[in-house]
């Protein structure tokens, strides 16, 4: 038997007795929550005798006389990276133990991959004539080397795919804090042929409502809100955008276009509607709270995570919280007895530079208006 970093699958029998730190029986739980850590495997071979040699730097064996051997069970192994280490002890320390049945809900590798076709996904119908296609916008300073970076990432993640289309929107970067440039496509032009989806989406003042009489909170956060949605099918072309190496259509809902918000807001009022209002709020992508007794939280939690497992949603561990007697939350802060204005939001318009232009003005009234 191999063990390594290449090494494709682990073998558990009850024969090896060396291997009993698996602790491989019963069978009856999950064959996949039996595989040890890396280190917990080189452990136990050193443990098992002195005769071991090291061939490689990821690689041991060792010469054994055993009976004809057999196995009860084959689990795939595959050796978590740097990152992925990392997201794991995120997720031990954010997720509550009563939950860790649903640690593949937390996922930034699952949640990168491309949905499955929903009855919400994005209909593009047009009103009136086909956009004319736009100019190939020049690419400056660091942005070729952000959109060589961004197309192969989101061919292979099969979110965009190459097309020769009749249309196509220019592409264009914006700087989006956490991440600098960022590439936009300027739909603007099929916006305006567009024919509007009117579902509607909660006003902000009324979700807050739902927290009155609750003693806990939670927050999830969606990974990639803006892959949840699939354009219908046979639409992706409208989504085409050009740049200067290729031209490329979504597959999945980019949120530059007009419906994006309402589309969003049907998929979740699908999948959660029975529990809105009661212990679910949602507004718009990424954020949804949950308020309840203390005693109906873990209930509510756990309905709620099992929702996201069935249709493959999945959150980011690293933003959520669980069970809290306060939350910050569209810019408030909720608890059991009061419900105020988040103290950063309120520094930032106190410290906000005196607008000297129409659209700096413009953006003082748009953030005044959250309150």
């Amino acid at each position: 038997m191999v063990f390594g970093c290449h090494a494709g699958a682990l073998v558990l029998s009850h024969r090896l007795t060396f291997l009993s730190f698996f602790c491989p029986s019963p069978f009856h739980h999950d064959p996949q929550s039996l595989v040890p850590s890396r280190d917990e495997v080189f452990k136990g071979i050193r443990d098992f005798g002195e005769d071991v040699a090291i061939s490689s730097p990821h690689l041991f064996q060792w010469d054994m006389d055993l009976p004809p051997l057999s196995f009860d069970e084959s689990v795939e192994a595959q050796w978590a990276d740097e990152e992925e280490t990392e997201e794991i002890e995120t997720v031990l320390k954010v997720f509550p133990p009563t939950y860790h049945y649903c640690l593949n809900s937390l996922s930034k590798v699952k949640g990168e991959k491309l949905p499955p076709h929903h009855s919400s996904d994005d209909n593009i119908k047009l009103e009136g004539l086909l956009p004319p296609i736009g100019v190939i916008n020049s690419l400056l300073n660091k942005e070729p080397e952000k959109i060589w970076a961004y197309i192969p990432e989101n061919v292979d993640k099969c979110f965009i795919r190459p097309r020769s289309s009749s249309t196509g929107e220019p592409g264009l970067f914006v700087h989006k804090r956490d991440v600098g440039l960022h590439l936009c496509v300027d739909y603007h032009k099929l916006n305006a042929s567009m024919r509007k989806n009117r579902y509607p989406v909660p006003p902000m003042n009324q979700l807050l409502t739902v927290f009155n009489g609750s003693t806990t909170f939670s927050k999830i956060d969606l990974c990639g809100a803006d892959t949840l949605l699939r354009i219908k099918e046979g639409d992706e072309d409208l989504t085409a955008f050009r740049t200067k190496y290729c031209s490329y259509e979504y597959l999945v809902m980019p949120f530059a276009l007009t419906n994006a918000p309402a589309s969003f807001q049907y998929l979740v009022s699908d999948i959660f509607g029975d529990s809105l209002d009661i212990f679910v709020v949602v507004y718009l992508y990424d954020n949804m709270a949950f308020a309840s007794p203390g005693e109906e939280n873990f209930k509510h939690m756990s309905t709620f995570l099992q929702r996201l497992r069935e249709n493959n949603m999945f959150s980011k561990a690293s933003k959520c919280v669980f069970h809290a007697s306060s939350l910050e939350y569209l810019g408030y802060v909720v608890s059991s007895h009061s419900l105020k204005m988040d103290y950063s939001n309120i520094q930032q318009i106190l410290h906000w530079c005196q607008p000297k232009k129409i659209k700096a003005l413009q953006s003082f009234h748009g953030f005044g208006n959250l309150y």
